[in-house]
Parts: structure tokens; sequence; C-alpha cells
């Protein structure tokens, strides 16, 4: 039987983190190309969408061991949008 090394859940972690900001990047993608609007009603509905992608990015990254990307931020969406959504 192999022995574990370190933390068995590293890699689950690292991997989950990586689709995490890879679904950050596909909200930004819709936001910058304006494609959102064929998807979500409001913008409300998309800031509520891209807030919640974040704040999974930053838990999978801390999990992950490793500092959140600087991709996607709140400050590239509309504040306005992202308060209201809150």
């Amino acid at each position: 039987m192999p022995t574990v090394h370190g933390n068995p859940f590293a890699d689950l972690a690292h991997r989950w983190h990586a689709l995490a900001e890879r679904r950050l990047d596909y909200y930004e993608k819709l936001y910058r190309s304006g494609r959102w609007r064929l998807y979500y009603a409001t913008r409300q509905a998309f800031a509520t969408r891209v807030l919640d992608a974040i704040r999974t990015a930053k838990i999978w990254a801390e999990l992950a061991g490793r500092a959140p990307a600087a991709g996607v931020s709140p400050a590239s969406i509309d504040r306005e949008d992202l308060r209201s959504a809150a």
C-alpha cells in the first residue's frame, strides 16, 4: 500500500481551485463581450453570479494554500450593480 505524504486532499483542492478560476475567466469574458445579456435578464442577476464565483474562487484558493488570482474582481463589474446584488 502506498504511503501518503502531506495532505492527501491537496491535489483535489488544487483542481477545484483551477476550476473556480476558469469559471471567473468565463464570467469576465461574458462581461467584456456583452454576451451576458443573452443569458441573464438583468445586470443584478449577472452580478450576483459573479460575486458567487469570486467567493468560491477565494475559498478554494485558501483551501489549496494559494493566493487568489487577480483576474476578475468586484471592481471589474460595475460597482453599483454589485452593491445592489449583494
